[in-house]
């Protein structure tokens, strides 16, 4: 495995947000109620992923010989919107990789960030304990999206 990281050039929203669905269809989508999974797709599609990645928000991809495994955007340098990696790629270190170069990313934009958040799908609670960040409320559904609010204490 020699996998590399980067900020997403333009052009390759397409396939960012081909894995984003595929992965979502598999590990998060048989959690959520059919507007949860309409509401999520909405969100998740190239033309959307293009504006918001010119606005305040950043994505860095994850690619293995020009296969893309993995990719995390965030907004404002301070929230996850999304961190998906490929089937075969998980537990390979690769969200935690993404998550860290990330957290490098936003401490350059922001040195006085004390925490970045996430709204967590179900699914990556547990992943999200691993890699370090705690519950700081309940499980909320927002049109059909079902989420648990985390944080990350940056020291």
């Amino acid at each position: 495995m020699n996998v590399e990281y980067r900020l997403m050039c333009s052009g390759v929203e397409y396939a960012v947000c081909r894995l984003i669905v595929e992965s979502f269809n598999e590990f998060v989508a048989p959690e959520y109620s059919d507007a949860g999974v309409k509401e999520f797709l909405k969100y998740a599609n190239p033309e959307s992923l293009r504006d918001r990645s010119h606005k305040d928000h950043f994505v860095l991809v994850a690619s293995d010989r020009d296969q893309l495994v993995g990719i995390i955007e965030v907004r404002s340098n301070n929230h996850i919107c999304l961190l998906f990696v490929k089937t075969g790629y998980q537990n390979m270190g690769v969200a935690k990789k993404l998550l860290s170069l990330s957290l490098d990313y936003c401490r350059r934009a922001n040195p006085s960030l004390d925490f970045i958040d996430v709204h967590s799908s179900p699914y990556a609670v547990e992943i999200y304990a691993k890699l370090g960040f705690t519950r700081t409320g309940i499980e909320q559904e927002i049109n059909g999206i079902r989420f648990t609010p985390m944080r990350l204490p940056i020291r």
